[in-house]
């Protein structure tokens, strides 16, 4: 506990270190936060007043401390610490497009029930699946709550992480799923398609018609919550999620010169606002064969990663509505790609 408020006084710090010339624009440091025991009792109380029963978050709570290891995980996450190559070797490699490939294959008759059901592309579900739990290997061996709990006391994403943790509790109220089998990720993310509990409560399906939502072990429910997700999130049936391209050198200068969307989350602040294709053909874009891309109306905006280059197209939108960083949606794009 001690090293724990050690790491947090150290990100108050940090946060809120500034130079000499930035001292007109100083805005005041976050406050430290209560004792644990305090704000846990705060947490406690504002569970009950949303329905928690009295027994759930006994049970839930019983000997609950801040875990050291989850913020340093929060603070070095792969998605943002890593360039697109290194990125893309690591995620998708020979065994990882091999395996993507067999379970496509094995699991073709159900995916297709699903792709039909929800307008979502079977490809882009395997791709999600594979990238999230290692196609089902993993969903997540970490208690949620003791790792909610830390995320919601610490100061940087504090308040989100306190909305996650009231999910991960009403989850339990339900009876969706036990205390003991309520694990997942150091964020809390859960099951193979790693929702958040927010998003389980939302978007979760018992495709299987048992009577749960078992995003955990049922590949019906699994493969059905990540395709409504993408739904959800405004994926366009039968539509691609874009293409990669080439820039010239002067293609390149003026692309750099376009305005970036200023809306999203910060994987879409860093796309051009979207165009036309035809417009980015009059401005000599290339496909990857080197071909000028299509004389067609959909509209694309323009992401540059390290050194490739990528025209997007709305679909692409819902893969980062899943996980907003590039290196993130990129691979489970390309990886759908590589699926005959």
């Amino acid at each position: 506990m001690a090293r724990f408020a050690a790491a947090l006084l150290g990100t108050i710090i940090a946060v809120g270190s500034v130079t000499a010339q930035d001292m007109p624009a100083l805005v005041p440091l976050a406050p430290l936060p209560p004792p644990f025991s305090e704000w846990l009792a705060a947490v406690r109380a504002e569970a009950a007043t949303r329905g928690i029963r009295p027994e759930i978050l006994e049970l839930a709570f019983e000997g609950v401390e801040p875990v050291e290891q989850i913020l340093e995980r929060d603070r070095s996450q792969a998605e943002f610490t890593l360039n697109l190559e290194t990125y893309l070797k690591r995620r998708l490699t020979r065994r990882t497009i091999t395996t993507a490939q067999e379970m496509y294959s094995h699991h073709r008759a159900l995916l297709d029930r699903i792709g039909t059901h929800y307008g979502v592309s079977p490809r882009i579900v395997i791709a999600v699946w594979g990238l999230e739990s290692n196609f089902g290997r993993f969903a997540g061996v970490r208690p949620t709550i003791p790792a909610l709990t830390t995320l919601a006391y610490d100061v940087r994403r504090g308040p989100m992480f306190r909305n996650e943790l009231f999910s991960a509790l009403e989850i339990l109220n339900r009876g969706d799923i036990e205390l003991e089998r309520l694990k997942g990720s150091w964020a809390g993310a859960l099951g193979q398609p790693q929702f958040m509990p927010s998003s389980y409560l939302q978007y979760a399906e018992d495709f299987d018609g048992d009577g749960r939502r078992d995003i955990w072990a049922s590949e019906a429910d699994v493969f059905a919550s990540v395709a409504n997700y993408l739904k959800q999130h405004g994926w366009t049936k039968g539509a691609a999620w874009g293409r990669e391209v080439r820039l010239t050198g002067p293609v390149r200068a003026a692309a750099a010169a376009l305005p970036l969307r200023d809306t999203g989350c910060r994987a879409e602040r860093a796309m051009t606002d979207p165009r036309p294709l035809s417009a980015w053909r009059r401005m000599g874009v290339k496909t990857i064969t080197g071909a000028l891309v299509p004389a067609s109306a959909v509209q694309a905006s323009l992401v540059r990663a390290g050194t490739r280059s990528f025209l997007l197209y709305s679909n692409y939108d819902a893969i980062l509505g899943y996980n907003c960083a590039h290196t993130y949606a990129l691979s489970v794009a390309l990886l759908s790609d590589r699926l005959r």
